[in-house]
């Protein structure tokens, strides 16, 4: 960037900031996120250190604001240390509330904020006031011994403080998290990048990282803190706003944001005031956690499959950022479908550097008016690709680019069509490289053929020097094929060869889902396999013979009869055979829920969801995804979302855990 440009963009830059500054300051109407707008100061401030002449005193830049162990032994937990459940809206925590009243039989008293700060949860032990072990939460029921290393942080206490009103127990377990400032990251990253070594992410990394060392004198020199928040001993406690005092007089150094809370609309108050405030703190927070004040309450409620029922994560919003776009380009899937995804300046995301974002589609970048050049608010949320969510209009130069759909495939150069309805544009060229290329990792995924060692790097491989063209392919390779190929020497070779081949008896549900026909799913595949037996009678099968079959509508129907009418596919199927693939056939048990259908949704304490279904297929019923008319019940676990809602409204039985459990024994 040359200086003039430079100056350009500053004064840009100088101009959104203060625009930004007096919504969120004056008027308290912020348009965009702290993290978006930390970002837009942070561009200005390398500017103006690439070109110190240009700072001016009205910039917002100037304003004045032991002996090492050999491993770590196992420790079992004195009782489970469980996930919390998050939740993004006050209306689910709302919901949650109704859940928990429901299940008690009664109102819930009051509540316990306190912040969820981002660090290492520790349980600690103490022994007759005397501190024993400390150790990892691990998985829950079992850690790591740390006790070496978490000694060496001042804020635990070696030994309990005695207090003539709070008597000493004779064992004392208590959970808390190691902390590690934002300064301290700082610091430490500067000695990291100055050994040549990588940085860490973020706080909790670093701690992790520190307490996990098994020489103890890395832990020493690296500020730490402990803060206490739960007892798991039954010392006689009543409420959490109690055990945060006994803690205190226990000498513990606690939270002192927490916060005793009446009712939702406190929450609420309690939520947006630490969210604002949260960019001040001196260590990392991503939410609030709230429990139900009340002790014996809490009991009551317990535990729900690997979540406590009485707490709840409340998260910030996602991490934002502003970054530029520098290119639009266009990925294809193994359906031809065309994706666009904008290749990023690249910037620092939820703890990761990032420098691509998806952009769905077409219809996506018209709504957001993305434009190539643009200063966009990147988020990065649940997905690993982060999504743009905003552009920066006021940040143009007149030199952005108004991007286009290509009319051609950019992998095989084929003219890319749009169906009428549909969102994406294809590439109807069944031989398409790319398409080929996105096939083949779907067809050795852990869903389809799940076959150990054949990841995208070695297809692409294997591609390149003429080994496969199509997933039959795989099962022709020989030992001398591989061999010689980077990474692969004689054992390496015989490996893949063995698990290709300890692959080729597959289950017809699990076939029919490998071949990546367009909207067959896993379910819909399990429910072709079920209801047809073979492969066979699938291929054979006319669109009204599928349009019978559960959760396979008219477009879902055709999709399967163009796939199998096809020759190429033809041709591929007859390539299985030859190699000797075994699909193991399908039928639907017969048993008291025949030409039932269910649906499953919410999280179930006693088996997983994928484990409630299977148990409806053992007697004979049908699982839908989607809740209809033709759905003759809906099981409904902790937090159930939208089918639970249309389930209602339609007038469909719901049942509970306890009731379908009931109901499997009785059948």
């Amino acid at each position: 960037m040359t200086k003039a440009e430079a100056q350009t963009r500053i004064a840009k830059l100088r101009s959104e900031i203060e625009h930004h500054r007096y919504l969120y300051h004056v008027l308290d109407k912020p348009e965009i996120s702290d993290s978006a707008l930390d970002s837009l100061k942070h561009e200005l401030f390398k500017l103006e250190q690439q070109y110190p002449e240009l700072i001016t005193p009205s910039s917002p830049t100037q304003r004045v604001g032991g002996k090492a162990l050999a491993q770590f032994n196992k420790v079992k937990h004195p009782a489970p240390i469980l996930s919390i459940e998050d939740a993004f809206s006050i209306e689910e925590v709302t919901d949650w509330q109704a859940r928990n009243e429901k299940f008690m039989g009664e109102r819930i008293k009051g509540y316990f904020g306190e912040l969820k700060m981002d660090g290492l949860s520790i349980v600690l032990t103490y022994d007759q006031g005397l501190l024993v072990r400390g150790a990892t939460r691990g998985d829950g029921k079992v850690g790591e011994d740390v006790t070496q290393n978490i000694r060496t942080i001042e804020s635990i206490p070696l030994s309990l403080v005695k207090s003539d009103n709070l008597a000493l127990p004779k064992k004392l377990d208590v959970r808390g998290e190691i902390v590690i400032t934002k300064a301290e990251l700082e610091r430490i990253n500067n000695l990291q990048i100055k050994a040549g070594l990588p940085i860490f992410a973020n706080p909790r990394n670093l701690a992790a990282g520190s307490i996990r060392q098994l020489d103890a004198r890395v832990a020493a020199e690296r500020q730490m803190e402990f803060y206490a928040f739960e007892i798991l001993t039954d010392i006689g406690q009543a409420t959490h706003a109690e055990v945060h005092e006994q803690l205190k007089r226990f000498g513990f150094k606690t939270n002192k944001y927490c916060q005793e809370l009446v009712g939702i609309q406190e929450i609420e108050s309690y939520v947006k005031k630490w969210e604002s405030k949260r960019a001040a703190l001196p260590y990392q927070t991503d939410g609030v956690v709230i429990v139900v004040n009340d002790i014996k309450q809490e009991r009551t409620l317990g535990s729900v499959g690997k979540a406590d029922r009485w707490m709840l994560a409340f998260k910030f919003p996602a991490e934002q950022a502003t970054t530029q776009i520098k290119d639009i380009i266009i990925q294809v899937g193994r359906t031809g479908a065309l994706t666009p995804v904008a290749i990023l300046e690249p910037v620092r995301l939820a703890g990761s550097t990032v420098s691509r974002a998806t952009l769905h589609n077409e219809d996506e970048i018209r709504r957001l008016d993305v434009r190539v050049g643009d200063t966009v608010i990147a988020q990065k949320a649940g997905d690993i690709i982060p999504d743009i969510v905003q552009v920066l209009p006021k940040l143009r130069t007149g030199k952005e680019k108004v991007w286009h759909m290509p009319k051609n495939c950019p992998a095989c150069d084929t003219l890319v069509q749009r169906k009428v309805g549909e969102v994406a544009w294809y590439c109807k060229n069944v031989h398409c490289p790319a398409r080929t290329r996105e096939g083949l990792y779907h067809f050795v995924s852990r869903t389809a053929f799940n076959i150990d060692g054949l990841g995208p790097r070695i297809i692409d491989q294997l591609i390149e020097v003429g080994l496969i063209n199509d997933a039959a392919d795989f099962f022709a390779l020989k030992m001398e094929d591989l061999v010689g190929l980077e990474g692969f020497a004689d054992k390496a070779a015989q490996n893949l060869i063995r698990a290709i081949a300890h692959k080729k008896t597959i289950p017809l549900s699990r076939f029919i889902y490998s071949l990546g026909i367009r909207h067959v799913g896993i379910e819909t595949a399990l429910v072709l396999a079920q209801h047809f037996g073979t492969l066979e009678k699938i291929i054979s099968a006319t669109e009204d013979d599928l349009k019978i079959v559960t959760e396979v509508g008219p477009v879902v129907a055709k999709s399967i009869t163009e796939f199998f009418a096809s020759s190429r596919q033809r041709r591929l199927l007859d390539k299985f055979k030859q190699a000797g693939i075994k699909i193991t056939h399908e039928s639907r048990p017969s048993g008291k829920w025949s030409g039932k259908t269910a649906v499953v949704t919410g999280t179930l304490a006693s088996f997983s969801r994928e484990q409630a279904k299977q148990a409806i297929r053992n007697l004979g019923g049908n699982v839908s995804e989607t809740v209809s008319q033709a759905t003759s019940f809906v099981v409904v676990g902790e937090k159930p979302g939208s089918k639970y809602d249309q389930a209602k409204k339609l007038g469909i039985e719901i049942l509970n855990e306890a009731e379908f459990i009931k109901l499997i024994k009785s059948a």
